[in-house]
């Protein structure tokens, strides 16, 4: 590994590590909450410890991983409240993007969102009804919708302070019975909405979308815990 890496860009290799281990969090492979061990990632992974050091770096910039005193570097895990009041944020926020975008995107650029859309609809999990994952950016429609706002602070806010931690919790949440392709069908009326220019429409159709997310993730945690708690008085 060592005479590989020798012949790779230290950038390359960072680049390389921190797309790996930003996918890993996004998807559970590497849970909420778990201790980040350099040597144990480095093993696991196949990364050198100056490439991975510095992945390490860029994911606490982005809110996945948190410094905790005396316990070292984690995952980020949010509590039930935590969660919840993230998707509130996300219902107000997105939905305000989405009605500048019905105002503000070109035709192209609602083709474009059509497009993703097919892209989406061709994906083996979304047909199965099991799971509905989004890559990040320009094949994510809240990613693309949230840019057709054309509001720079809109888009700070939620393509880069809050994106990647929102993602993990989407993957986490998108394989409920049902879910994806219902988040699929809401994905569509949305997009029509957007094309029909009629911004009012589109608010109020992506801030259901994201109550139902929220409803959703309510559900799951309250059966989680209930089963906790009765696997704990047996």
């Amino acid at each position: 590994m060592a005479e590989i890496d020798s012949l790779i860009p230290a950038a390359t290799l960072s680049d390389g590590a921190f797309q790996l281990l930003q996918t890993a969090i996004v998807k559970g492979e590497i849970p909420p909450g778990t201790r980040i061990s350099e040597q144990f990632l480095s093993s696991t992974y196949g990364i050198s410890r100056g490439p991975l050091r510095e992945a390490i770096r860029r994911l606490e910039g982005r809110r996945l991983v948190v410094r905790v005193p005396h316990a070292g570097v984690r995952v980020v895990s949010l509590s039930y409240e935590e969660l919840i009041e993230l998707y509130h944020v996300r219902e107000a926020l997105e939905g305000m993007a989405c009605r500048l975008a019905a105002q503000n995107m070109t035709d192209e650029e609602i083709e474009r969102l059509r497009e993703v859309l097919d892209t989406h609809e061709r994906h083996a999990g979304l047909k199965a009804n099991q799971s509905y994952y989004q890559q990040e950016g320009d094949l994510d429609i809240h990613f693309v919708i949230i840019q057709g706002s054309k509001n720079q602070t809109l888009s700070d806010m939620l393509c880069a302070d809050l994106y990647h931690l929102v993602r993990m919790y989407r993957y986490k949440f998108s394989t409920t019975p049902k879910r994806p392709q219902q988040a699929f069908a809401e994905h569509h009326r949305i997009i029509e909405a957007i094309a029909d220019r009629d911004g009012e429409l589109a608010e109020m159709l992506m801030r259901r979308h994201i109550s139902a997310s929220r409803r959703n993730i309510e559900r799951r945690m309250l059966e989680q815990r209930d089963a906790n708690t009765s696997s704990g008085g047996k």
